[in-house]
């Protein structure tokens, strides 16, 4: 009688390409829709940095007012996005440091170029003009940091993301004519919404644990 020797294990379910591509067909998607509900901690950060830095720095009708004012609030968003972001905006010193100075050199430059209005007009081009300092500091320590396929894109965006901030905080009508240091809850929404989707984008997803 015979024996048959045992059969040695395919070759082929032990290929290393096979395994590769059997795991990257159970992953999660590289490209997510949102960062993740963490981001919407943003949101409530508007009002509350705003309103402290209104506080400290009190109502936008001039320069020093607008520094003081608008590098508060910065630093506080800078921080809150930070955390949101997990890790996708680089260090938190060199992001929020940069959000602070980009932040109140616009909003002095826009608030004085606008003569301190708060009329519809005035507050979207005020929100350009801080929204472009903002951008221009932020996407320049996401490029410093490696983080390049983040940094155009998101300098880009700022600027059209706080003049539509602002003009939705116009249309509601809500405490424009105090002269606040940022836009609020409405605004601060709609901000909040597209900025996750543009982080979501240029970012990469990070695996779900099981």
């Amino acid at each position: 009688m015979s024996i048959s020797a045992p059969r040695r294990p395919s070759s082929v379910a032990s290929d290393p390409k096979d395994r590769t591509s059997h795991a990257s067909a159970h992953n999660p998607s590289e490209r997510r829709t949102f960062p993740g509900w963490r981001w919407m901690a943003v949101w409530p950060a508007f009002p509350v940095a705003g309103y402290i830095g209104w506080k400290v720095g009190g109502r936008v009708d001039a320069v020093d007012a607008a520094l003081v004012g608008g590098a508060i609030t910065a630093a506080g968003l800078g921080a809150v996005q930070w955390w949101a972001a997990k890790g996708a905006l680089g260090r938190p010193a060199p992001w929020i440091g940069a959000s602070a100075v980009g932040y109140a050199v616009g909003l002095a430059a826009g608030a004085a170029l606008v003569g301190y209005e708060t009329d519809l007009g005035a507050l979207a081009l005020m929100g350009l003009v801080s929204g472009t300092a903002l951008g221009a500091a932020q996407g320049l320590v996401l490029a410093r940091q490696g983080c390049r396929r983040l940094a155009l894109p998101w300098a880009l965006a700022m600027p059209a993301l706080f003049a539509l901030g602002w003009s939705v905080a116009s249309v509601t009508g809500i405490g424009v004519d105090d002269q606040f240091t940022v836009f609020g809850a409405g605004g601060a929404l709609v901000f909040t919404l597209l900025s996750g989707l543009l982080l979501a984008r240029f970012t990469p997803a990070r695996p779900q644990a099981a």
